[in-house]
C-alpha cells in the first residue's frame, strides 16, 4: 500500500467530554448522554480508535499549536502565550512531511504567527513554507480577525467579508458580544466554519493524484463568542441540556450558550461530510489517516468559568478519534495521550520520524492493537502567567489521579476514578500520591 494520506479535523475550543460517546463510556466520565448531533463524528468513532483520556499540552490556543507542531512540552518551543510566535528556525512535523514529498496543506486558523496581525488577503506568508505548508489558506481566530480587521481586512476570511458587503454586518454582531447567543445575520455560506471549508475542498481538490498528501482544517469553532447562524440557532433553541459542575450561573445563561456550543459542534460535523465525500471522490478513503482532536477545552459554566487556560477538565481534557488503514475498528482507549504525541504519530504513520520532537510518542501501536502498548505512566499539561492568564500551573495526571499544582494556591489532588468531576481536593489524605505526581513536574 502507498504511504496514508492524512484529513487533520481541528476544531478550536472541543471540550473532551463533549463527544457522542457509548454509555459505558460516557459513565467513565461521570456524564449521561448529551443531545448531541454529530453522525459523521460517530461515525468515524466506530471506524477507528477514540483515546478517553486525551489532554491538550496547554489550553491556550497559540501554545497549543507550538507544542503540536514541534512534538515537545509546554515551554520548549518558546511559545508560552498568544503573545509570542513559533520560531521558524525549529522544526516542524509539517516539514518533515514535506520533505519527504508529502503534499501539505491547510486551511482555516494556524495560530503559529498569532502575534502577527497579519496573514496575506489571501491566507499566505512566506513563514508557513518555511514551517513546512506547500498550499494554505491561514486564517484569524474569531477575536484577532475583528480586532486587526476593524477598517481594512488582515486575512483572508475578513477580505471575503469586506469583497461581499457583509464586514460591517460581521464587525457589529461581534463588537461587545460576549455571553450573548443572539444569531449572527450573516448568511450560512459567510459563516467562516462554512467559508474555510470550502477552501479545504478546493485545496483537496487541487493535490495531484500521484502524490501522499497531508491536509489540516483548522475550524474556528466552536470557540467563544458563541455566535451562530439564524438556522443553526432555529435547530437547537429548544433543546434542554445538563447542568454545568458546580455552577451558580443562571440557567438561562448556560443552557443558551450550550445550545450555541453545540449547533457549532453539528456544523462541524456536517462540515466534516463535506470533506469526506471529497476525499471519497478522489476514491482515496481506503487509505487515509483520519484525525479528530482540539487544541483545548471550554468551562462552559463548570465552577462558575467560561473560556480556557484553566487546568481543570472542561478547559485541558480534548477528544482524540483516529481512523484509517490498519487501525482497529471501533475500540477506546484509557491511554494516557498528549497533544503533541500527533506529531510523531503521524510521522510514524507515514514511515517517518522527527528527532526533534522529544515529548511525542507515536500512539501507531495503540492504534494497531498491538499488545503491552501502554505509553507513559503520568501525563502532563500547563500555563505559565501572560498577557490572557493571571495564573501559572501545572497539571499531572496518571489516570487514577490528578495533581494540580498553582501559583498562590496550595496543591489539590482529585481521585478522578471516583470523582471524575474534580469535586474533592484530597491533597491532604494522600501526601504519597502528591510526592509522587509532583516528582513527574521536575525539570518542566
Amino acid at each position: 500500500m502507498s504511504r496514508p494520506n492524512v484529513l487533520f479535523l481541528f476544531p478550536d475550543t472541543h471540550r473532551g467530554d463533549w463527544m457522542p460517546y457509548a454509555p459505558a463510556a460516557l459513565a467513565a466520565l461521570g456524564m449521561e448522554a448529551l443531545p448531541l448531533r454529530m453522525p459523521h463524528i460517530e461515525a468515524l468513532m466506530k471506524q477507528g480508535v477514540t483515546f478517553m483520556k486525551a489532554v491538550t499540552s496547554s489550553p491556550l490556543c497559540a501554545p497549543a499549536r507550538a507544542c503540536l507542531a514541534s512534538g515537545l512540552r509546554y515551554n520548549k518551543p518558546a511559545v508560552t502565550g498568544n503573545h509570542e510566535n513559533y520560531d521558524l528556525s525549529r522544526k516542524t512535523f509539517y516539514s518533515v512531511l514535506k520533505d519527504n514529498g508529502y503534499r501539505v496543506g491547510g486551511v482555516g486558523k494556524f495560530d503559529l504567527h498569532k502575534a502577527t496581525h497579519w496573514w496575506g488577503l489571501d491566507g499566505w506568508i512566506d513563514d508557513l513554507s518555511l514551517l513546512g505548508y506547500t498550499d494554505a489558506i491561514d486564517n484569524a481566530g474569531k477575536i484577532d480577525a475583528i480586532i486587526s480587521g476593524k477598517e481594512s481586512p488582515k486575512d483572508p476570511y475578513m477580505s471575503y467579508l469586506y469583497k461581499e458587503g457583509l464586514a460591517d454586518v460581521h464587525l457589529k454582531d461581534m463588537t461587545d458580544r460576549g455571553q450573548r447567543t443572539d444569531a449572527t445575520d450573516l448568511p450560512d455560506e459567510a459563516y467562516c466554519d462554512n467559508w474555510l471549508t470550502r477552501n479545504g475542498v478546493q485545496m483537496l481538490e487541487s493535490f495531484p493524484a500521484d502524490q501522499p498528501w497531508f491536509l489540516m482544517v483548522n475550524f474556528v469553532g466552536p470557540h467563544e463568542p458563541w455566535d451562530i447562524t439564524h438556522r443553526m440557532k432555529a435547530d437547537w433553541e429548544q433543546v434542554q441540556f445538563a447542568a454545568p459542575n458546580s455552577s451558580s450561573v443562571p440557567e438561562k445563561t448556560w443552557n443558551q450558550i450550550r445550545q450555541n456550543y453545540a449547533a457549532m459542534l453539528e456544523n462541524i460535523d456536517r462540515n466534516i461530510g463535506l470533506l469526506l465525500e471529497a476525499v471519497r471522490r478522489r476514491g482515496e478513503l481506503d487509505n487515509t489517516v483520519i484525525i479528530y482532536a482540539s487544541d483545548h477545552g471550554d468551562m462552559l459554566g463548570d465552577f462558575d468559568k467560561f473560556g480556557k487556560c484553566r487546568p481543570e477538565r472542561g478547559s485541558v481534557h480534548i477528544p482524540l478519534v483516529i481512523s484509517g488503514p490498519g487501525i482497529q475498528k471501533g475500540q477506546y482507549s484509557d491511554t494516557l495521550v498528549e497533544l503533541q504525541d500527533l506529531a510523531s504519530t503521524i510521522l510514524d504513520l507515514a514511515d517517518l520520524s522527527m528527532e526533534e520532537a522529544q515529548d511525542s510518542i507515536s500512539l501507531k501501536s495503540v492504534l494497531r492493537g498491538e499488545a503491552g502498548s501502554a505509553l507513559r505512566e503520568v501525563q502532563i499539561s500547563g500555563l505559565d502567567e501572560g498577557p490572557q492568564h493571571p495564573s501559572s500551573w501545572r497539571m499531572a495526571s496518571d489516570g487514577e489521579w490528578k495533581l494540580i499544582v498553582e501559583r498562590d494556591r496550595g496543591d489539590r489532588l482529585y481521585h478522578v476514578q471516583s470523582d471524575p468531576w474534580e469535586n474533592r481536593n484530597v491533597a491532604e489524605e494522600y501526601p504519597e500520591v502528591t510526592v509522587k505526581l509532583k516528582a513527574a513536574l521536575q525539570g518542566l
